[in-house]
């Protein structure tokens, strides 16, 4: 224990399941721990909207004040990474720099550049896997050196390697007892968290998803407290229009590593492991975690993942460039009620039911506006609070059908998937004020409303609200023809990530229709796999039927809850 250490944060931003952390404290006479507020890092690698930065400054000062318990102190200075800790290693002796390891391309820039400063200046570096549940460069590894392209593929891998890596050990008063953060005689100005204003950031929402371990925790403990909840959950019944979140709404703090996946994952198992009969993955909340590992594991291996041009595992498409439509779809201005009122929840709260973006995002690229998925993913990007390099792009290709799905003419009508599980409109109420007095049976279609209705509601379409952009009838069958033509002509690249069977989101899952099914040698293999994720293998998984609508698919962004 003769290090003194400078403990990096970046999206590990928490103390339960910090192996980095331990590793700082079991080596170290002397521990720093250092946030590096590197804006032009930060807005370079992805966009980040106002909420999400103020979800971040919260986060940090929940992770300052969890510090300060264990009586030690948070570091926070804005600058470039390797200027700051350059800076710090001369001025704090440093002999020694941990850090999580992460997986996106922008991360392994910033860490080439760490390892070649810390060699300059003799300094050790060490980083542990903390952010996935599995180091992903062991994925690949047992796949042959390639990433697994398909869910029921990547499942079989992870049934060879084995269950992921327990949680670190918890960290405690007398770790830092024994290692201390010396306090520096320095301004303490510097080293403190700024607020939005110093930023220049302006926000004056409602706070709904506050930021940090601690709030984090206390939603994960509040859905264990309903055992039955967690065990019976299947993704595709949960509500999309529902006021009140119908998933766990955790992803914000796994996109941000407030919450541990390997946590998680474990408080899974073990209540698994009491109940005869549960979900299993991949509509599992179990499920959900593997669907988020597996984008991971794809996205480290893949170049230009997430742009379609020079990403090999892409389908080359030619979207409409059209501004205007882009810019009506983003502000909540594409007359169809159900549509803008979810991206208005979007813009107001950073979060939305994972149906919820699967409709916004068939309605801007197959579904109706074929607008490249690019072009959304960015949207999302800057609004969501779980915002997530990985995942979000792999959604956007899933739901755009240019690659993982390829049940192109599934598409979201957008007036009837919203009024299947809220017939009376009260989703669309909260969020489009203007219609809120229209009756029920015009509200998802108040163009289809007779005039003296419409006045009565106090809303003239075409004045107050505006006429659908496009006739979806129209618009998506012509779009329907477009990708069987592509899908067609460039049907190398879209085998690339189809599975050799079925759906992969209907693994383990009963269907109510007959399909030829897999050989039996594969069935057996995927039974196999998903009863490796499963710890009672001998359970029955939840009868879910077959519906006209793509709901089994995995979460835009997070990817979880």
């Amino acid at each position: 224990m003769t290090h003194r250490t400078i403990h990096l944060f970046r999206k590990g931003l928490r103390l339960h399941d910090n192996p980095s952390l331990v590793a700082a404290l079991e080596s170290s006479a002397a521990v720093y721990p250092v946030f590096v507020l590197d804006r032009a890092f930060l807005e370079g690698a992805t966009r980040m909207g106002p909420l999400r930065w103020r979800f971040l400054l919260q986060s940090l000062r929940d992770l300052r004040d969890g510090l300060a318990a264990l009586g030690s102190r948070l570091h926070v200075l804005q600058g470039g990474h390797e200027a700051v800790l350059r800076r710090l290693v001369r001025r704090w002796g440093v002999t020694q720099l941990t850090f999580d390891a992460e997986v996106e391309p922008f991360y392994a820039r910033l860490d080439d550049g760490l390892r070649a400063l810390c060699q300059e200046l003799g300094v050790l570096v060490r980083s542990c896997v903390a952010h996935t549940l599995y180091d992903v460069r062991r994925i690949i590894k047992a796949n042959g050196g390639e990433p697994p392209l398909t869910y029921k593929k990547f499942l079989q891998v992870l049934s060879v390697l084995g269950e992921p890596d327990k949680p670190a050990r918890e960290i405690t008063l007398q770790d830092f007892q024994k290692c201390k953060t010396p306090v520096d005689d320095g301004n303490d100005e510097q080293y403190r968290i700024p607020s939005l204003e110093d930023l220049g950031i302006e926000v004056d929402l409602e706070v709904l998803w506050p930021g940090g371990e601690s709030e984090g925790l206390k939603r994960l403990e509040k859905h264990f407290e309903s055992q039955g909840w967690v065990v019976n959950f299947s993704k595709p019944r949960t509500i999309p229009n529902s006021l009140l979140p119908s998933t766990t709404g955790l992803s914000p703090y796994f996109s941000l590593g407030c919450l541990s996946v390997r946590s998680f994952y474990y408080k899974l198992s073990n209540v698994y492991a009491q109940s005869k009969n549960h979900s299993l993955p991949p509509v599992s909340l179990q499920g959900q975690l593997l669907w988020r590992e597996f984008f991971y594991t794809v996205a480290s291996a893949t170049p230009n993942f997430t742009k379609m041009a020079g990403n090999p595992i892409c389908l080359q498409i030619g979207w409409y460039e059209d501004q205007a439509a882009l810019e009506k779809w983003r502000t909540a201005q594409t007359g169809f009620p159900w549509i803008d009122a979810i991206m208005t929840q979007l813009r107001q709260e950073g979060w939305i039911h994972h149906l919820a973006r699967h409709a916004v995002a068939c309605f801007l690229t197959r579904g109706d506006l074929w607008i490249s998925w690019e072009e959304g993913m960015k949207v999302f990007e800057e609004f969501l609070l779980d915002a997530d390099y990985c995942v979000n792009a792999g959604n956007w290709m899933w739901l755009s059908a240019s690659a993982f799905f390829h049940q192109y003419t599934r598409i979201f009508c957008p007036v009837r998937f919203g009024r299947r599980t809220d017939t009376d409109g009260q989703y669309l109420r909260k969020y489009l004020p203007v219609l809120k007095n229209f009756p029920s049976k015009y509200i998802y279609e108040p163009w289809t409303a007779p005039l003296e209705v419409q006045q009565e509601a106090g809303c003239i379409i075409g004045k107050d609200y505006p006429q659908p952009m496009v006739n979806h009838q129209e618009v998506s069958q012509r779009n329907m023809a477009l990708m069987r033509q592509l899908r067609s002509e460039q049907e190398g690249t879209a085998q690339l990530t189809r599975d050799v069977t079925d759906d992969p989101m209907e693994s383990g899952v009963k269907r109510d229709r007959q399909d030829s099914g897999p050989s039996e040698d594969a069935s057996e293999k995927l039974e196999r796999a998903n009863k490796r994720f499963s710890p009672d293998g001998d359970c029955k998984a939840q009868s879910v039927s077959w519906t006209s609508d793509p709901i089994r698919l995995p979460e835009l962004s997070e990817g979880v809850m």
